[in-house]
């Protein structure tokens, strides 16, 4: 019988788990209701009869997020659920470069968990923003997630298919859309493929169909020196950036990720001038 956080770990790495010390770590933690800095390996003994069914949920290859019910990014602490993408530490990508800009008024399409929106408004004590998601289930939890994390009187969320639930200009557009080729999912781990939303996942034939409707409509929320930042995938800084250009955009800046791929275009409307500059382009 599992008891331990050796045992634990055991059990993970023998089912193919990567990181299986971290994760169990994670796991105990979570049903011993002790801070993670707290379990050590072989010192952290647990109720069986309640770490069994989480580890076999583990085991059958479900998210550690969504077993523990929340995870970190950036600075806050953000409530997941299958309704959204979990978000990840590649999308911090996106927060450095847009944390480069001045904002008052910030827009976050696909929003998710809202962790784009609620990282910014946490470093921005003067603006407020609105994000928008298709599934109601995901922007009511963006919605406790901005309570939860304080921020709930800068920031709302609403239901609609990307910006044709808002109207106005914003000086921030921010956007993690779904970017895999559809054939691709498929092969995805199943950690992924099996439990976060297909919607947030498909991004068509070539990847790109979000970017496509981004693009359409980008020149209309932009205000005179407002910038979007859009998150890629592996490979798809070139060919966002051509659709950018045939839609009147022009890219700004481009931040990497820790892994080096090209994680976050930086855009901004033809021939704006902004006082920041190409700050962005750094990292």
């Amino acid at each position: 019988m599992i008891r331990t956080l050796r045992d634990t770990a055991a059990a993970l790495h023998a089912a193919g788990i990567e990181d299986a010390q971290f994760e169990a770590r994670m796991l105990v933690a979570h049903v011993a209701g002790l801070p993670f800095s707290s379990v050590r390996l072989g010192e952290t003994a647990v109720d069986p009869d309640r770490l069994a069914p989480l580890l076999a949920r583990r085991l059958a290859r479900e998210p550690m997020a969504l077993i523990v019910g929340s995870v970190g990014f950036w600075t806050l602490d953000l409530a997941v659920s299958p309704a959204t993408l979990i978000p990840r530490p590649d999308s911090e990508a996106v927060v450095e470069a847009a944390l480069e800009y001045p904002a008052g008024r910030v827009l976050d399409l696909g929003t998710g968990t809202g962790c784009l929106l609620l990282s910014v408004l946490a470093e921005r004590p003067a603006a407020w923003g609105v994000g928008v998601d298709l599934s109601p289930e995901a922007a009511s939890l963006a919605q406790r997630n901005a309570a939860a994390n304080g921020l709930a009187d800068r920031a709302s969320f609403l239901c609609g298919d990307w910006a044709s639930a808002v109207a106005g200009r914003f000086d921030l557009v921010l956007s993690n859309p779904p970017y895999i080729e559809s054939a691709a999912i498929a092969g995805l781990m199943p950690e992924v493929r099996d439990h976060e939303p297909p919607r947030a996942l498909d991004g068509g034939p070539d990847g790109l169909d979000a970017y496509r409707s981004l693009v359409a409509a980008l020149p209309d929320l932009l205000a005179p020196q407002g910038v979007a930042v859009l998150e890629l995938g592996f490979g798809q800084a070139e060919p966002v950036t051509a659709l950018a250009n045939a839609g009147g955009l022009e890219r700004l800046g481009m931040r990497h990720d820790l892994g080096g791929i090209a994680r976050a275009l930086v855009l901004r409307a033809a021939g704006a001038q902004n006082s920041i500059g190409s700050a962005a382009a750094r990292g």
